[in-house]
């Protein structure tokens, strides 16, 4: 099956979209958000739940943490990550290029690639943008990512145009790699280049200028949401969605909390990742259409109404309140699931409202009133 894609509608008084990626594992609707798979697992999560009451229809998988455990040769002879995690829907991979930047102490960077450290047992590895291609192809994701370099925030004018033309550079390698070697277990795979630049607009315009150059089936940005000024974000996600073509996919990559997603749809994005939901549920945090909720803090305690009125997975309407600061309070790792699923479930619930909004003509003024009331502390 050759991928497609399609843009449905536009919103009028904004960039919003809805579009609709078909791949080998069946159709994503956009706005879409991309729960977090680091390992092989959304931590805490079954995949019945992430199909059945999440509504996932795309998981990511992480390059650098499978490649160095359970190991690509396990993953391989399982058949690839779906596989392998019985999941029949949708995965991309990210390439290592964030495991990179966040290994600042225990990597080297080189024209041909980086050379780390494990953060398990020292252990020295080298990914080139080849064979980040080729560990993603054996993985066998839907959509595969290009090696490039994460700069930090802040970073000076010099550093962040260095760190683009060596993206650049292992751009053309990665699109060699990837169209010269052939796809794995059995389907087609799909590549997505990254623009970089940091957060000065010149740097963003050029690089948005060169990947779209480049033609690939969808395109993503990078290097944003590593600590800069939401509204840095959001000015860098404007300069660059006005030069990415329209007929591709949009993928804003790391970002970011609910009031991140709406705003940057409205900018022209289509998909999302971010493991806030569930690293932010595991520490007691709740994100809902009235705000965010500290279910820790002693308010929650004698009250025993649902989780969330509003709530569209089994947890919400299941569980107290009261019940789960209890679990949180005695550190029982039922609370940590409940949570996750509740935030992945709000997310992506988030998204499929977006794309209603968006299909019936009233977005803009819908995610205005959404902002306001998703930063609200309940």
């Amino acid at each position: 099956m050759n991928p497609k894609f399609k843009l449905e509608y536009k919103d009028k008084l904004s960039n919003a979209r809805a579009c609709t990626i078909k791949t080998s594992h069946g159709e994503i609707s956009t706005p879409v958000f991309m729960p977090v798979g680091t390992q092989g697992t959304v931590k805490g999560v079954h995949q019945r739940e992430l199909k059945d009451e999440i509504k996932a229809d795309i998981i990511l998988g992480n390059t650098y943490h499978l490649y160095l455990r359970p190991g690509i040769e396990i993953i391989e002879k399982a058949g690839g990550l779906h596989k392998f995690i019985n999941w029949k829907k949708n995965i991309l991979t990210d390439s290592g290029g964030y495991q990179v930047y966040s290994l600042a102490n225990n990597r080297k960077i080189t024209e041909e690639g980086v050379q780390f450290k494990s953060h398990i047992d020292g252990s020295k590895h080298f990914f080139s943008p080849e064979s980040a291609i080729d560990i993603q192809k054996s993985i066998g994701a839907d959509i595969i990512m290009a090696f490039d370099e994460c700069p930090p925030y802040p970073c000076d004018y010099s550093y962040a145009k260095n760190s683009m033309n060596l993206t650049h550079r292992w751009l053309d390698r990665c699109i060699d790699q990837f169209n010269n070697t052939p796809p794995k277990h059995g389907y087609e795979q799909i590549f997505f280049p990254i623009v970089q630049g940091s957060t000065y607009k010149d740097l963003r315009e050029q690089s948005a200028e060169f990947i779209t150059s480049k033609n690939c089936f969808g395109n993503a940005i990078g290097g944003l949401s590593v600590g800069e000024p939401h509204d840095e974000m959001y000015e860098m996600t404007s300069v660059v969605c006005k030069i990415l073509p329209e007929d591709k996919p949009r993928y804003l990559m790391g970002v970011g909390t609910p009031a991140n997603l709406l705003e940057n749809i409205a900018l022209g994005i289509d998909m999302f990742d971010c493991v806030m939901p569930t690293r932010n549920g595991r520490n007691g945090m709740l994100f809902t259409s009235e705000g965010v909720i500290n279910i820790k803090n002693k308010k929650w305690e004698y009250d025993y109404s649902i989780l969330d009125d509003n709530g569209t997975t089994w947890v919400d309407k299941t569980y107290s309140k009261s019940y789960l600061r209890h679990l949180f309070t005695v550190n029982e790792m039922l609370g940590r699931q409940i949570a996750s699923i509740h935030n992945l479930g709000f997310y992506c619930f988030l998204m499929s409202e977006a794309r209603k909004k968006i299909i019936e003509g009233d977005f803009l003024n819908w995610k205005n009133k959404m902002v306001k009331k998703l930063t609200n502390r309940l």
